[in-house]
């Protein structure tokens, strides 16, 4: 009886601390109010086919269009050294990972990967890439179509963390996508993590991820706590020794919701 009485003064506490923000939101804007602000008019472009890269949303930003790595550079800030040909980018080996020029923080990011035909080695060795969020947080890219290895390091995993719902993964060689939407942590004036990172994936259109929580930056191996870093930090995509291509790269930064602070 007293755990259950327990349990409920619990949740009652709990509603009382989000209704001040959810009144809030409630007195500021009257039901279907017409001076409420509108969306902004997005166009949402097109979706990619086998042979051609779809077209990003208006509002996006064209990070690899098929032409040029310009927007990308290495860690020391020299030219990316990745080949481009016939609209995509193939990671050279030993050549490293490459960085987005600009940085970003809160995104919506879509992201296009071959995994290399005929494929080989296994398990970790085959087509082995990596998408990092904030250069921090990778969403692992592997040819993970009939090649077993760990279940929180195949393809669309949160590497070292999540495991993916399902393995969506298609053959080498055909094109896969993943559409990622990504909050970054936040950190107080001391350090003080105010905000945990929060990542939700969709592979091939199915989802993946759905809104997890991270521990902290991903790591082969172990699981580093969170160290304070800025809100954006530029985008990273691995150099693991595999011929894996990428095109159609594009990111819309993401505001934070009205009412939001």
């Amino acid at each position: 009886m007293r755990k259950s009485l327990l349990a409920v003064v619990t949740g009652l506490a709990i509603c009382a601390l989000a209704l001040p923000s959810l009144g809030q939101e409630q007195i500021k804007w009257k039901i279907h109010d017409r001076n409420r602000p509108l969306p902004p008019v997005v166009d949402p472009g097109t979706a990619s086919t086998p042979d051609v890269p779809g077209r990003a949303p208006s509002d996006a930003v064209i990070l690899f269009d098929g032409k040029d790595l310009s927007k990308w550079a290495h860690k020391d800030g020299s030219a990316a050294k990745w080949k481009v040909a016939n609209g995509y980018a193939e990671v050279v080996a030993k050549t490293g990972y490459i960085y987005s020029r600009q940085a970003f923080g809160d995104c919506q990011l879509h992201v296009e990967f071959a995994e290399p035909l005929p494929p080989k080695g296994t398990d970790q060795e085959r087509g082995n890439s990596g998408v990092f969020l904030m250069g921090l947080y990778e969403i692992q890219v592997l040819d993970s179509f009939e090649n077993k290895t760990y279940a929180d390091g195949q393809a669309a995993a949160v590497y070292g963390q999540y495991p993916p719902l399902v393995n969506a993964s298609r053959p080498p060689g055909k094109w896969q996508s993943y559409d990622i939407v990504f909050h970054g942590p936040r950190f107080d004036a001391s350090g003080k993590l105010l905000r945990p990172a929060r990542v939700t994936v969709f592979h091939n259109g199915v989802l993946a991820q759905d809104n997890v929580m991270l521990t902290g930056p991903t790591e082969h191996g172990e699981r580093p706590p969170y160290k304070p870093t800025p809100e954006k930090l530029p985008l990273a995509l691995q150099d693991h020794g595999d011929p894996v291509r990428y095109r159609n790269i594009w990111i819309r930064e993401l505001k934070s919701a009205e009412g939001e602070k």
